[in-house]
């Protein structure tokens, strides 16, 4: 009898460790981009990233007037595919080569490397001119992602909707941290000139927005750890989850006992 009370004993002290354990965290530690007391100056938010295309980007290009048979050979070429749910034919896409160029029909190879977006749009319809009146011309780039790991509800691999994504709407696509992440000390990997630059940021703080990265590029990688809390509660789960079994168990045989 005496071995099992302290067995039970155990169990609670254990309870109530994790119980304290996880009530230790202040609130301010989950809230985003807190304000200072008395502290009125202005948010200063980091200027939009636009980015510039490379050799292995994917673009998807289509033309279109008040003619659609005019446009036809125009929109022809590249990668199609067909949504097999709406039958609707999707944008050709275009691989730019290591030569920065895209094979563009009628036009032939166009040279769109170290340009924006808008700088290739505003390039296709002065060269697509001579061939249609008004054309309009919506360029989209295709396989511009990032990736976000650690303690958020749906880790992966986005691809980008635009190209001025920034880093809450990105862990938002990811289904936002877990109540257990570290907002203090998210960290992103960023490719700068070939090397890897790791710049860590604290989404509890405003200043927050005026990060460099604040707006993502491409193949960026964001990674939230989890607070310690989390760590030694995964460390122990299958120690307290098999003590809390046998001590279960045991309670069941003492009620058995007192109740015969």
């Amino acid at each position: 009898m005496n071995s099992s009370i302290f067995l039970l004993k155990k169990l609670l002290y254990l309870i109530l460790i994790i119980f304290l354990f996880g009530s230790c965290a202040k609130k301010t530690d989950y809230i985003y981009f807190q304000k200072l007391i008395n502290d009125s100056t202005k948010l200063i938010v980091q200027k939009p990233f636009v980015p510039v295309l490379k050799p292995d980007d994917v673009i998807s290009i289509t033309i279109s007037s008040v003619d659609p048979d005019v446009v036809k050979p125009f929109n022809n070429g590249g990668v199609s595919a067909v949504d097999k749910n709406s039958l609707i034919q999707q944008a050709p896409t275009y691989l730019i080569n290591e030569q920065g160029e895209i094979d563009f029909p009628v036009l032939g190879l166009v040279k769109i490397v170290g340009l924006t977006r808008a700088e290739v749009t505003a390039l296709i319809k002065e060269r697509v001119k001579s061939y249609v009146n008004n054309p309009i011309v919506n360029v989209k780039i295709m396989n511009h992602k990032v990736t976000i790991l650690g303690d958020v509800k749906s880790p992966g691999v986005f691809l980008m909707p635009n190209e001025q994504l920034t880093l809450p709407e990105a862990l938002a696509m990811a289904g936002d941290l877990q109540i257990t992440a570290v907002r203090k000390n998210v960290l992103v990997i960023r490719d700068v000139k070939g090397k890897k630059s790791e710049i860590r940021v604290d989404l509890t703080n405003r200043s927050f927005f005026n990060s460099s990265v604040y707006y993502l590029q491409n193949n960026d990688l964001i990674y939230v750890e989890p607070n310690n809390a989390k760590i030694v509660s995964s460390k122990q789960t299958l120690q307290y989850t098999s003590l809390a079994v046998g001590s279960l168990g045991l309670i069941l045989n003492i009620l058995n006992l007192l109740i015969k």
